[in-house]
């Protein structure tokens, strides 16, 4: 296998979930954030189930990792994406995708405090590097976001994108050794279950099942686009952190927040201004800096060297 094949998986997910982020902001209001996680994981798992079949993957688990693999699913799946749309209802999507785009600098973090990780200056620098470009891409627009008072529900909103980044490290980091273990798609499949599952509770509680056809045609589409995307992508991000360091792999992400921009560019008639550009050109630049091998790295093991 190619080593920069798990870094080419990880950027087209790193687009992929910028653009469910500008899909979601389209119909987060007509559905509580609990239900529109539900509905988005439970078409994603439908997308798994016939590969799954396919290809005879069903998943066989040892008893003692069942529990933590589904706990690590509601994690990764529910608690994540009920906390990121939680605060998307509350905060301009441009604040909340700088914050979400802590995720790889806190998966850092997460997996040296556990020792899965080395801590590089390498990887460091790269992941600031990214983050750093993340701020310039958005800087015109956090400008805007900042002029009014800050509310109260807004700094309650703030909080959960930034809980919804520190979970999803969490998880990426504890379950790399599942995956090494069974492989992607039971894995996936088996987390993606059990945090529909879990999800059903929270639009219960919602009140979506009174009324669960209440999305006119178009929100019906945004909706599918958002699970098939996420079915299919989180299968391939799973395949992603088996081959390659969670730290390397959700520095990827940092490109979620400036496709985002781009795509406002593209499908609502914004700027296409220069600290877009400058903030790309950073990004791009953290991430070469963060994915070069490190002296004495080899190929072949460029895109490993973590604990499992």
């Amino acid at each position: 296998m190619k080593p920069w094949l798990p870094g080419l998986a990880a950027a087209s997910i790193g687009v992929q979930v910028g653009a469910a982020m500008v899909a979601t902001r389209l119909v987060v209001d007509q559905a509580g954030p609990g239900s529109l996680a539900m509905l988005r994981y439970a078409i994603g798992l439908l997308c798994l189930l016939p590969i799954i079949a396919a290809l005879r993957a069903w998943p066989s688990f040892a008893r003692r990792d069942v529990l933590p693999i589904a706990l690590l699913g509601i994690g990764q799946f529910a608690l994540l994406i009920a906390l990121l749309n939680f605060g998307l209802a509350r905060v301009p999507a441009g604040r909340a995708a700088l914050i979400f785009a802590a995720f790889p600098l806190l998966t850092m973090l997460v997996a040296a405090a556990s020792g899965h990780e080395a801590l590089t200056w390498r990887k460091s620098l790269g992941v600031l590097l990214s983050f750093l470009g993340v701020g310039i891409a958005l800087s015109e627009k956090l400008l805007t976001d900042l002029a009014p008072a800050q509310s109260l529900d807004g700094w309650i909103g703030e909080l959960a994108v930034l809980a919804a980044a520190f979970c999803g490290a969490v998880c990426s980091v504890y379950t790399r050794p599942y995956i090494a273990r069974y492989g992607a798609l039971p894995v996936g499949a088996w987390a993606m279950a059990a945090s529909v599952g879990f999800l059903a509770l929270l639009a219960l509680n919602e009140g979506y099942f009174a009324n669960p056809w209440r999305f006119d045609a178009e929100a019906w589409w945004v909706i599918g686009f958002i699970g098939l995307s996420s079915g299919i992508g989180y299968g391939v991000w799973l395949w992603a952190l088996r081959h390659g360091t969670p730290t390397r792999i959700t520095q990827f992400l940092s490109l979620s927040p400036v496709t985002a921009a781009l795509l406002g560019v593209v499908w609502l008639g914004e700027n296409l201004t220069l600290p877009l550009l400058l903030g790309l050109g950073a990004v791009l630049l953290g991430l070469r800096v963060a994915q070069a091998p490190q002296p004495g790295q080899t190929a072949s093991n460029k895109m490993s060297g973590s604990k499992t």
